[in-house]
């Protein structure tokens, strides 16, 4: 474990971000198209954070300071086919009939389709369908219901030419959704759930994404704790890409997701929040799974979580302002309008 952390700051972005990587000024974010000037860095687990410049961490001589700077500025490669120098949404399709978010929009599969295929014209380039909910409470689904909810669905968005994401935890569904032309496998539970779901994986030679989470979604709500919340989740996710990556999956297809609202409390969630730039450290692409989540309820006062589409999409705007390679929203529209207004916005360099 690590003592060293380094969370890039100075944020700049889009013309102005292309003016202070060629001045010298900064490095890009993850190789993209946001520009890092400087970073708080940390030597004791955060007890105190340093502000250095880019230029200076650029210099150093210490190991563990370029290696902190070699993962946080060079390039991912492409995943399931996309750049991973943008922000990309990612649509969800829950089609189970407790899903905490909608009550169960999506558990007739021509609504789930119908549904999917309007997120798809609204600028999701990837459908997230899942049969099982992970909500805190809930309990697991046998594989013969979960697979009897998501192959029509699946089946007809692959058919349709469109790039689906399966959300499950089980090698079993991990295989017949790799038949079935899947283009990413999303567990979240980073693949420990199942025994078999690292062979499953790796056979497939998909993309997979990462999740933490704290417990298991039955219980992982009650008193979760940390030593330090962005810390402790950046370290999991950080061993658990490594052993990943020893069974065989490259690095190359594994993104990571740091887990909000998954065995977190409301403060840890705006804690993670702020610091989602430090886990471009981690050297992969990052997703952030913010939408309609408790804590976005909490400030807002929104109780309803099918309600919170504004705060969603500011969610998602701030972590596509952190670098965040994936959104995974249930509003595709206002998050797409959110980020399109950034992008014009930041695009145009204002002479002063």
């Amino acid at each position: 474990m690590t003592s060293l952390y380094v969370r890039p700051a100075g944020l700049v972005y889009g013309s102005d971000a292309a003016l202070a990587i060629e001045a010298g000024a900064g490095l890009p974010l993850a190789g993209g198209k946001i520009c890092w000037t400087m970073a708080l860095v940390s030597e004791d687990r955060g007890t105190s954070w340093t502000p250095r410049k880019t230029a200076a961490l650029k210099a150093s001589r210490d190991g563990d300071v370029a290696r902190w700077v070699s993962q946080l500025s060079l390039p991912r490669n492409p995943v399931a086919g996309l750049g991973m120098d943008a922000c990309h949404i990612m649509g969800i399709v829950n089609t189970t009939p407790d899903s905490f978010s909608d009550g169960g929009v999506n558990a007739d599969a021509d609504k789930a389709i119908e549904n999917a295929r309007a997120m798809a014209t609204a600028g999701a380039v990837l459908l997230d369908v899942g049969g099982e909910s992970t909500r805190p409470g809930s309990d697991p689904v046998d594989e013969i219901e979960e697979w009897r909810r998501i192959e029509p669905v699946i089946t007809t968005l692959v058919a349709d030419g469109l790039a689906v994401s399966c959300d499950t935890r089980k090698a079993a569904i991990m295989n017949k959704v790799t038949q079935a032309g899947v283009a990413m496998i999303n567990d979240v539970s980073a693949l420990t759930y199942d025994t078999d779901a690292l062979n499953a994986t790796a056979s497939s030679g998909l993309p997979v994404c990462l999740m933490h989470a704290q417990g298991d979604p039955k219980t992982m709500q009650h008193n979760p704790e940390y030593d330090n919340v962005v810390l402790d989740v950046y370290d999991w996710l950080e061993k658990r890409v490594e052993t990943v990556a020893a069974s065989g999956i490259s690095r190359d297809l594994v993104i990571a997701d740091p887990g909000i609202g998954f065995g977190k409390t409301f403060a840890h969630n705006l804690q993670l929040m702020a610091g989602l730039a430090l886990f471009h450290g981690l050297g992969v692409p990052v997703m952030l799974g913010a939408s309609r989540k408790g804590f976005i309820g909490s400030v807002t006062g929104e109780k309803v979580a099918a309600n919170r589409q504004t705060g969603s999409a500011t969610a998602a705007l701030l972590g596509a302002m952190s670098g965040m390679q994936f959104v995974r929203v249930h509003d595709v529209p206002a998050t797409r309008h959110a980020l399109s207004v950034w992008q014009a916005t930041t695009a145009q360099h204002q002479d002063v």
